[in-house]
């Protein structure tokens, strides 16, 4: 099969949805799909089973989540243009507003679904300042305990974003006390909370049952509906992206080129200056690099048993997360396909990409 691709492996999906219906039968919590870590809506058939919708952060967004997926679908988004905003009631079960100025703009017109604001507590585990929701000057969510409560009578429920690959029980245990004891006046007159996503609950060791444990308490402390926003607890280690080494150069230490660009097809790595999981098995050490003409289009380092050739394939793993949703037309490099390992392992090309593409994305 011609590379590039992402790989998605529907059994490796399958075991995380597995993790997503036991935390949310032990601790009665609803689980909504955060698409704007993972959209590629061909699974959405399996995940639907284990998840009970889906939360979006802007109206395309919403209207996947209505279409494709179905169950509860969350509308969010930082503002809502005066064009959009009836478009997304129509698709919407329950629409959270980021701020109160949108709230009393549009509340009216939502009245016939569920209304809910978002909350910023002004804290949060994210180590990225580009990524932080609680970072000086926040544009996300409301924070004032006295405003919030002024509009209680026009909502009936919160979300509260601020984890970001959360692995920590224990950070997540003492922050959701601090919500509590700083917000408690207002939980205990609302219906449901939202505790957004971030929390990598999936991850392996991760305490399942103590989150669940933690999370019923909560509920029942408060009497709210919880809901968590699984995006990359979702589909972490769930997908590959394959890519085949083009040359091999030399410059103080060894380059492979291969037919994919981090830029364009894993760019959430490149914005926070990470590096791709690569393949760090034996002696043989090679910088694997993209093919665009961006100096620092590189995945990374990584070794091998033997030295790569020309041909040779290389996987590049967990690769689902903001990748698909991010991947873009950047120097016309080839947009991988998606193909989908089944659970009888055998491979299904769901969507490739052509010129066509890449010239109807432009005019």
């Amino acid at each position: 099969m011609q590379t590039p691709f992402y790989l998605i492996d529907k059994a490796a999906l399958r075991r995380n949805m597995e993790i997503v219906a036991r935390l949310r039968e032990v601790s009665g919590a609803k689980a909504l799909l955060a698409l704007k870590c993972f959209a590629s809506w061909s699974v959405f058939n399996l995940m639907r089973d284990y998840m009970d919708g889906t939360t979006s952060s802007s109206l395309y967004e919403l209207h996947l989540g209505a279409e494709k997926f179905g169950g509860e679908t969350h509308a969010y988004s930082v503002a809502w243009a005066e064009h959009e905003i009836d478009e997304a009631v129509g698709y919407a079960d329950k629409i959270i507003f980021n701020s109160i100025g949108q709230l009393e703009r549009f509340g009216e017109r939502a009245g016939g679904i569920t209304r809910g604001l978002r909350l910023n507590p002004r804290f949060s585990t994210s180590g990225f300042d580009l990524a932080d929701p609680a970072r000086p000057f926040s544009r996300l969510g409301e924070w004032d305990p006295v405003k919030i409560e002024g509009v209680l009578d026009r909502i009936s429920g919160v979300m509260i974003h601020y984890n970001c690959e959360n692995r920590d029980f224990a950070l997540f245990d003492q922050q959701l006390g601090r919500i509590e004891a700083e917000f408690g006046s207002i939980l205990q007159r609302l219906d449901w909370v939202s505790l957004g996503g971030g929390i990598h609950f999936t991850g392996e060791g991760y305490p399942v049952e103590a989150l669940a444990a933690r999370l019923k308490a909560f509920s029942e402390r408060f009497g709210v509906q919880v809901y968590l926003e699984p995006g990359e607890a979702a589909i972490t280690d769930t997908t590959t992206l394959e890519v085949t080494v083009l040359d091999i150069l030399e410059n103080e230490k060894k380059l492979a080129i291969v037919d994919a660009s981090i830029e364009a097809h894993m760019l959430d790595l490149l914005i926070y200056r990470e590096a791709a999981r690569l393949p760090q098995e034996g002696d043989h050490a090679y910088q694997i690099c993209g093919k665009s003409c961006l100096a620092g289009d590189i995945f990374g380092d990584a070794r091998f048993v033997r030295p790569l050739q020309v041909g040779d394939r290389v996987s590049v793993r967990d690769a689902a997360g903001y990748t698909m949703v991010k991947k873009n037309w950047f120097n016309g490099v080839k947009m991988p396909a998606i193909v989908l390992r089944q659970e009888d392992g055998s491979l299904t090309v769901v969507r490739d990409f052509g010129y066509e593409d890449y010239r109807a994305s432009l005019s």
